[in-house]
């Protein structure tokens, strides 16, 4: 019947694994498993399963969000290995609803409409307090279903289950019979697919709700008011997309970028520095200095930088304050020398000057007259203290 499908669910399968399961049987459990999921129409926005396994602890073999295809189900039930002893009803129930029943977990939000329904199978009688925990659970909107096999105690399976308990409440005596639950549970799942008879007016997606149906939009579109048409989303304001810096909207979805000076990490949402000197990243001429992301230029001893922050020029190493020469500075490319004016010579330490003492080598004839000008001076010298003694 193309026109009956099951209705989109967030289904939990718990099933117990203790010690009274014998393997053969539990391995019973993964085949009706497995013939439920082929009943359901399984996918992301129609019907999502989850299987706990528990005995005296409980294990979220998969969660609603993981598969969303048959296949990829059947082969997870496949690999379920049995937990052994202990029968903890009322802790996997509590289990379900703390750990499993979140949208982080992959149930849909509540203004979805989606029913949440656990089927529990056991064949003992719970070794915690069930009721409390199944009655919390169906007051937070859990629909119970309770399958009992063989040795199943029938009063513990009524107290956890949901009303109507004859619509809710299964026995089987042994677990090679139960699949037979399989055609009950596919009537109790169905219903009319309105959306398969092509009556809705959904302009993207339609999801059946009982014999009612709901419209939804594609990712990156939000559903108009009038609940049917779809408009596309700011995908780039604040709080919708996990962008590090820069969110950039695209055809209804959006792709990360970043500043300059930053580089998209494989992630594909956070940023980091680059080495914006590496070669090939910058434009100056002799040195690049980063800064956080940025850089700036520089130049080598010698030089200095020109209006256009990229280039430099060869500095005057002879200007007022650039040398340390105490006369005179003789510029020699990018170097200079010191020196010192005439009559002066230059220290050893190659800055300083000293007035020159010069010495000549002086001829007979100039020694003559040399001594000739000191007899002179001598002899007016003499004449002189003569009359002032007079």
């Amino acid at each position: 019947d193309t026109a009956c499908k099951n209705r989109p669910l967030d289904l939990v399968f718990i099933v117990d694994s203790s010690r009274s399961v014998r393997p053969e049987e539990f391995e019973k459990v993964k085949i009706f498993l497995s013939e439920m999921i082929d009943t359901l129409d399984v996918g992301e926005r129609t019907t999502r399963v989850a299987v706990m396994n528990y005995a005296s602890t409980v294990k979220v073999e998969f969660p609603l969000r993981t598969y969303f295809d048959k296949a990829s189900l059947k082969e997870a039930v496949s690999r379920i290995e049995p937990l052994s002893a202990g029968t903890m009803t009322g802790l996997a129930i509590q289990t379900a609803m703390d750990e499993v029943f979140t949208e982080e977990m992959g149930t849909r939000p509540a203004t979805f409409n989606i029913p949440k329904v656990v089927i529990v199978v056991t064949d003992g009688r719970p070794q915690d307090q069930v009721q409390d925990v199944a009655a919390s659970a169906r007051t937070a909107g859990i629909e119970i279903y309770a399958v009992g096999v063989d040795r199943a105690d029938m009063q513990s399976l009524r107290i956890m289950a949901s009303e109507p308990l004859d619509e809710h409440v299964f026995y089987v005596e042994t677990y090679g019979v139960i699949e037979k639950l399989t055609s009950k549970f596919r009537e109790t799942f169905c219903a009319v697919n309105v959306c398969a008879l092509g009556t809705h007016g959904c302009q993207h997606i339609c999801v059946s709700n009982g014999a009612s149906y709901l419209c939804d939009c594609y990712e990156g579109y939000t559903l108009n008011p009038d609940k049917r048409t779809c408009s596309a989303v700011d995908t780039c304001a604040p709080g919708r997309h996990e962008c590090d810096q820069i969110c950039v909207s695209n055809n209804g979805s959006y792709v990360c970028d970043c500043y300059e000076g930053y580089t998209l990490n494989p992630d594909k949402k956070t940023c980091s520095a680059m080495d914006v000197c590496a070669p090939g990243r910058h434009d100056c001429a002799q040195v690049c200095l980063s800064n956080d992301g940025s850089y700036s230029c520089g130049c080598y001893e010698g030089y200095t930088l020109n209006p256009d922050k990229k280039t430099c020029s060869a500095a005057d190493v002879c200007a007022p304050g650039r040398h340390a020469c105490e006369q005179v500075c003789v510029r020699d490319d990018l170097l200079y020398t010191c020196d010192c004016h005439q009559g002066y010579t230059l220290n050893p330490d190659r800055k300083t000057c000293s007035r020159a003492i010069t010495s000549s080598l002086v001829t007979t004839e100039e020694s003559c007259k040399c001594e000739a000008i000191v007899a002179l001076q001598d002899s007016v010298t003499s004449r002189l203290e003569a009359l002032s003694s007079k």
